[in-house]
Order: C-alpha cells, then structure tokens, then sequence
C-alpha cells in the first residue's frame, strides 16, 4: 500500500515537471509567424538601388545634367520629354515609377513563378522606354543566378533613355565597366517603327546607327516584321544553347516583340497568358515564344502593374530596398507552440492511459 502511494505521487511529479517544461517552451520559445522576406527579391531590390547609385554617378560625371524637376529622385533613369532619339508618346510618372528598386523585387517573383532557376538563360527584349524595368531585370536576373540573353533597341518614349549621351547603351556599359550588371546585349537595333526609326528624325536615326556600330555589338537591321522576329529568335537560341530559353522578358512596346496585331494590347502585365496567336505577318517575339511554351513576363502597363502588387506610384523619395509586403512569403512551416501543445496532450493521454491500465 504504501509502495502504491509512493508511485502514485512520483507519476504526479514526474507529470508536473514534464508540465513545467512545456509551459515554459510554450511561453518562453518565440512562435514562428511561417512568413519571411524572400531572400532573392530583396537582394535584386539591393543590386538595382546600387545601379542607380552607379548610373547617376556615371552621368555626373560625363556631366550630364539630371533635371531634378523631371527625374524628381535623381537616378538618371529619366531623360528629356523630347531629342531626336524620340519615338513616341510616353508617360513621366509611369518611368518615374518604374526607378523604385523594388520593381527589381518584384521581376525576381515574377521570374520564379516563371520557373526559372540558377544558371537558366532568359531572353530580353526591350525598346530604350523604360530603361529602369531594363536595370531591374537584370538584377532580378543577378540575384537569382541567371544568365540574361538581351536584344535592346535604342529608340525610346518620352522621358525614357532619351538622351543622346546617355542612352541606354550609354547606361548598360557604365554597369558593366563598375561590375554592378553584366549588360552585354547580343544585338542592338534603332528602334522605333518597322524597327529602323522611320518614326524618328533623320538626325536620331544617323546618330543611333553610329553609337551602334561603334559599339561592335550584331547590329540588327531586317524592317520586315517575320523576318526580323525570326533574327531575334535564332540569336536568343544561339545564345541559349545547349538548355534554351526558360523565359522571356518583354520590356515596352516593341514593334519587334509585340508584333502588328490589336490582340497583344489585352495582354496584362506581369506573368501573361497569350493566347491570341496572330497570323505569322503580325506576330510578334511574344507570341514566338508563347508558341514554343516559353513563359512571357510582359512589361508595358506600368500602373496596372504597380497596383497589381502594391507598389507605390511615382514614390518620392523612392522607397528602401526590400521595402513592402510584396517580399512577405510564407515558409509553410508549423508553429512551434502548435507542435509542443501536441506533443503536451499526447503525453498526457499516454499517462492517463497508463493510470487506468494500472488500476
């Protein structure tokens, strides 16, 4: 009887003192949350903040003025209104917008829905527009390891990579030089209608022609719409080979990439689904590769695109690298005070079991 007694108040210790340890695990160990900053976003958000250091510093000092009254955050990333390497209508604050580093971010979740991976190629196609969506993808492309195949043409919008001095070809080599962005593009083309500037002045398209031979970058020269479509997707295989293409980036309004067909102005931003295929004479690189099953990130629709994914509109001062909840993902992981509350009532019920038995 008095053994009974003695084991019966050793398993009342032995069940406080496992008690006791639970509560204080459960009180004291911090309850994960399952949701963190992803780690690849914020670093491509951190490479473009410092392109922009770098750009801007490389147009001061070839002295080149940045209108603070236009490019309100001073990246160098918005040219004039007008120049001669002027296409057509653009959008200030839509660039404007485009110069917040997080849109850097924000290509990176776009790549990874796309499934791209480390030492993937993406092809790159972009009109000298939005030549900060251009900076962003590329860091997008740095930070998660993968190799970018570009094909630019230098005509642009209104407040785009206007300036003759410092054009996006300008702009690329100076990340290059300063080992910010490896900004080589396979070729280069002047951009604008029929893809040879015939919307632009004769003086844009002698100037633009000059900068690109100089450059020695393949200069692409094929005003008909298949064929030049065709050009570009031989050089992005090329460039892609053995593995091939896993994406495409389209960036602005390419005669090249969205070809001739009203149906590509439905497409939305960000990771789109085409699925109008036009007749080959309008297709453009978008549906080239829709057709080949490649994903097609498209990046035109600023503000569509911005509210989609809760980026501000025309930020000043611009916001901090990694800033927003776009980065919040979750880790699907199980909160521990979860686990130790089932582990506490599994004990429990296993001592409550072995009371009775004994009984």
């Amino acid at each position: 009887m008095q053994r009974k007694e003695v084991n019966k108040k050793n398993n009342i210790l032995i069940l406080g003192l496992i008690s006791l340890v639970f509560f204080c695990l459960y009180k004291f160990l911090p309850a994960g949350s399952g949701i963190v900053k992803d780690r690849d976003m914020v670093r491509a958000s951190e490479i473009m903040a410092q392109a922009i250091q770098v750009l801007r510093g490389c147009a001061l000092g070839q002295n080149i003025a940045i209108d603070v009254r236009e490019d309100i955050n001073r990246t160098g990333l918005v040219g004039p209104e007008s120049s001669p390497l002027t296409t057509s209508p653009g959008h200030l604050e839509a660039k404007r917008t485009t110069t917040n580093p997080n849109f850097a971010g924000l290509l990176t979740l776009l790549l990874k829905k796309a499934g791209v991976r480390r030492g993937d190629a993406v092809a790159l196609g972009a009109s000298s527009s939005f030549p900060a969506l251009v900076v962003a993808s590329l860091s997008a492309l740095k930070a998660l390891q993968a190799k970018p195949v570009a094909i630019c043409s230098l005509g642009a919008s209104n407040w785009g990579a206007t300036c003759p001095e410092f054009s996006l070809l300008e702009m690329l080599n100076c990340l290059r030089e300063n080992d910010v962005l490896d900004a080589r593009p396979v070729a280069l083309a002047v951009g604008g209608e029929a893809d040879n500037g015939s919307d632009m002045s004769e003086e844009g398209r002698a100037l633009l022609a000059r900068k690109i031979e100089n450059s020695g970058i393949f200069f692409l020269q094929v005003p008909d719409l298949a064929a030049n479509v065709q050009k570009r997707m031989k050089l992005y295989e090329e460039q892609a080979a053995p593995a091939g293409i896993k994406a495409f980036i389209n960036i602005g309004g390419s005669w090249a990439n969205m070809g001739t067909d009203s149906s590509v102005l439905r497409l939305k931003p960000g990771l789109a689904e085409v699925v109008d295929i036009p007749p080959l004479e309008r297709r453009g690189v978008i549906h080239e590769m829709a057709l080949r099953k490649i994903p097609v990130v498209h990046l035109l629709y600023v503000k569509g695109l911005a509210e989609r994914y809760g980026l501000p509109w025309d930020p000043v001062p611009l916001p901090q690298p990694g800033e927003g909840s776009l980065y919040l993902v979750s880790t699907k992981s199980v909160r521990p005070d979860l686990i130790l509350a089932g582990a506490y009532l599994v004990v429990m019920l296993a001592a409550l079991a072995l009371s009775r038995r004994k009984k």
